[in-house]
């Protein structure tokens, strides 16, 4: 007889710092109970949704699930955006339905359009080549710190207009505010609630006060484009508004890509017989990113709320719950992945939904791919040999997941 079904820890960050995701219990879930109600203690009850189908499902009906009320689970003492500070008047496109969302993600993506990142293929391969150059030959380093990090931070800053001078602020608040719970991250002498709230305002803060110098003097960035030329509802955007859409590209735009490309390298290290084909075979590569993005799972979840009562799976659902769609679940599912437990390069057709699904599909999806094949692309090009040189270690969170710390031994060409 199986052991009572207990998945309670799945939203736990303490479980994901030490041992990483759960698949075994997102496994059980699939076949048990894909649609189940957790109640973990000092946290409003939700409903766990881990099958592919139901997530999708889900995702395309935003007038029936909402993203408003509750994008995230947190556990008790934080929250999306605190009450009470100045962040508290910043709302990011995760907590919006449309039309509003359609509006607000209209002023960034022509930034996103594939002609547009493509035209940024040559300055990512020139981050990529700069961070690679700088690694000692026939050394260790953290992998982490020295090129996931910086790789996708680099390219983020300069769409934003953020000062090269400022990218070491940016990452700062970046770990500070999804690593809000962790003890490496969260700020000295505050709990995760004190923690986030004072990153949150400080990121609004220093966001706002860029929006303005934009606004007295244009440069060729984003927020230079938001501050002249934006409107929402017809009249020109505000600074809210503006510091609400950075906010989010600023640092959810750079977390998951660098946990994509930690645990992207991770994965080939793991299975040395896929790094050695892939070396063999380059023209994998655009599967192998996917692939990649599929077994990292870089966002744990996102949740939406009910509007209606409903049924899902046979189960009530009624008007104000909560459905946390477990992304990393959905990617393991057996009805849509054949040896879904297996890291396979070629894998295709690969519709992981790890960049979300439907409304909400990440505004940032081609140009976190460039990032990841090109950084790959010169991996395979000049990493003779890799291997762990220590123990990885985990970020305390269960809304991202991944490495903040990768010791890394290899050889270079």
């Amino acid at each position: 007889m199986p052991a009572a079904l207990d998945a309670d820890h799945i939203i736990d960050p303490g479980h994901y710092e030490a041992h990483g995701y759960p698949w075994e219990t997102f496994r059980r879930l699939r076949h048990e109970d894909p649609v189940h109600r957790c109640t973990p203690p000092g946290v409003e009850p939700f409903w766990a949704v881990t099958r592919h189908a139901d997530v999708c499902e889900i995702s395309r009906q935003p007038e029936l699930f909402s993203s408003a009320t509750r994008p995230v689970i947190f556990l008790e003492g934080t929250g999306i955006m605190p009450p009470g500070s100045a962040a508290s008047q910043v709302r990011v496109l995760i907590m919006m339905d449309p039309p509003e969302h359609r509006e607000h993600r209209f002023l960034a993506s022509p930034w996103f359009k594939p002609r547009t990142i493509r035209r940024m293929e040559e300055r990512v391969s020139e981050v990529c080549r700069e961070l690679l150059d700088a690694l000692a030959p026939g050394s260790e380093c953290d992998f982490v710190t020295a090129v996931a990090a910086p790789a996708p931070l680099r390219m983020i800053a300069e769409m934003l207009g953020v000062p090269e001078e400022d990218e070491g602020v940016l990452l700062r608040l970046t770990n500070e505010l999804f690593g809000a719970q962790d003890a490496e991250f969260k700020r000295e002498d505050a709990d995760a609630q004190q923690s986030f709230m004072q990153t949150a305002a400080e990121i609004f803060g220093y966001f706002a006060k860029l929006f303005e110098e934009r606004r007295q003097a244009p440069r060729e960035d984003l927020l230079s484009v938001m501050a002249h030329e934006g409107r929402i509802g017809g009249e020109p955007v505000s600074v809210i508004d503006a510091v609400s859409l950075c906010f989010i590209i600023a640092t959810a735009g750079h977390e998951t890509t660098r946990n994509a490309i930690s645990g992207g390298l991770m994965a080939l290290i793991e299975h040395p017989e896929q790094w050695k084909r892939l070396r063999e075979n380059p023209a994998l590569l655009d599967t192998a990113v996917d692939e990649i993005l599929r077994w990292t799972s870089p966002v744990v979840h996102f949740a939406r709320t009910a509007t209606r009562d409903t049924t899902l799976r046979g189960r009530k659902i009624a008007k104000g719950d909560t459905l946390a769609l477990f992304y990393p679940s959905a990617n393991r599912d057996e009805e849509v992945f054949a040896d879904a437990d297996s890291f396979k390069i070629d894998r295709s057709p690969n519709p992981h939904v790890s960049f979300g699904f439907g409304e909400h599909f990440c505004l940032g999806t081609q140009l976190a791919r460039l990032e990841l094949r090109i950084l790959f692309e010169q991996l395979l090009e000049r990493l003779d040999d890799a291997e762990l040189a220590g123990e990885p270690t985990r970020l305390r969170a269960s809304l991202v997941g991944g490495f903040k710390h990768l010791p890394l031994r290899y050889q270079l060409r």
